[in-house]
């Protein structure tokens, strides 16, 4: 892996490595080994937008990893107050041995990877969210065993991680069935990519209006906010919109009986979920929000190793 912008990008045998990797860098974790596997290394955390899940986990992992990490947010780089992308891009290859980068323009992140010389991992933008579904995917895995044959719904906003689920089931096989309201569906091209991508792996996409089809007999039920950051002005207009696709314990009877419940945070109880379900049996919300370490060490590893 010389990069990680998107999942499209990676085929499976790369996925695999990531889960096994992450599995073992946990299990080191947990019995209180240091794996210094990216000992002197620098990691450039680029954040356009704000996060409390993405910083911590990255500097965490880097710092469990034996290497640092540099926060660089608007007011710390020239980005938009006129240097290129190229040039940040070729700048940063001179000092660091990788980037991260949250922000809104996807773009960005692949100029990133495009100009510099470095491993670039894309940490949110608003097309994609490849490293949550990578870790939204090693969760179901550990509760669920092997990904193929699996169903996973998606219930509401068609956003980066409904956009990086596409992409990311359709490449392990599962099958994956997303319910939006009108025109807030998942970017097209992503739907028409996954289709075919599915038709190789042997999974089913399935778009619908309706939130009680797409969450029929699933494995795995997601939420995700309604209103994204930079989303504000539309609040009221998202919440009335959105209020049929809660999950809430009669939709959520629909999946199956040991389905499990995920969600990317920050989650605003009582809106794309009741209290009952990210509170219940069927939550494994706060182990999927610590798989964003295991996962994005792996992640590092597999990119800035070499360097």
């Amino acid at each position: 892996m010389d990069h990680l912008i998107s999942i499209a990008k990676l085929d499976l045998m790369d996925i695999e490595k990531i889960f096994k990797l992450s599995k073992k860098l946990k299990n080191l974790l947990k019995n209180g080994e240091k794996h210094h596997y990216l000992d002197g290394k620098t990691l450039g955390m680029i954040f356009t937008k704000s996060s409390t899940r993405t910083r911590v986990s990255f500097e965490t992992g880097i710092y469990q990893l034996g290497g640092k990490s540099i926060f660089l947010n608007s007011n710390d780089i020239q980005l938009g107050r006129g240097e290129t992308i190229c040039d940040t891009a070729k700048v940063l290859s001179r000092y660091v041995d990788g980037i991260m980068i949250r922000t809104y323009k996807h773009s960005d992140a692949e100029d990133l990877a495009r100009y510099g010389s470095i491993p670039v991992i894309n940490g949110l933008t608003d097309l994609l969210h490849p490293c949550q579904v990578l870790a939204d995917l090693f969760t179901i895995y550990e509760y669920k065993g092997p990904l193929k044959g699996l169903k996973l719904a998606y219930i509401g906003d068609g956003n980066n991680v409904a956009n990086s689920l596409l992409n990311g089931c359709s490449k392990v096989g599962m099958d994956i069935s997303i319910a939006s309201p009108e025109r807030y569906g998942c970017n097209p091209r992503i739907i028409d990519n996954a289709k075919k991508q599915s038709a190789q792996s042997g999974s089913k996409v399935v778009i619908t209006k309706d939130p009680v089809e797409a969450i029929r007999d699933a494995d795995a039920v997601y939420t995700d906010t309604w209103v994204s950051m930079g989303q504000e002005d539309e609040k009221e207009k998202r919440l009335r919109l959105f209020m049929p696709y809660r999950i809430d314990s009669k939709l959520f009877s629909y999946a199956k009986d040991n389905a499990v419940f995920l969600h990317c945070l920050p989650a605003y109880r009582g809106f794309e979920m009741t209290e009952e379900i990210i509170d219940g049996p069927n939550s494994v919300v706060f182990d999927e929000a610590e798989n964003r370490l295991h996962v994005q060490k792996a992640i590092m590893i597999m990119t800035m190793e070499r360097g």
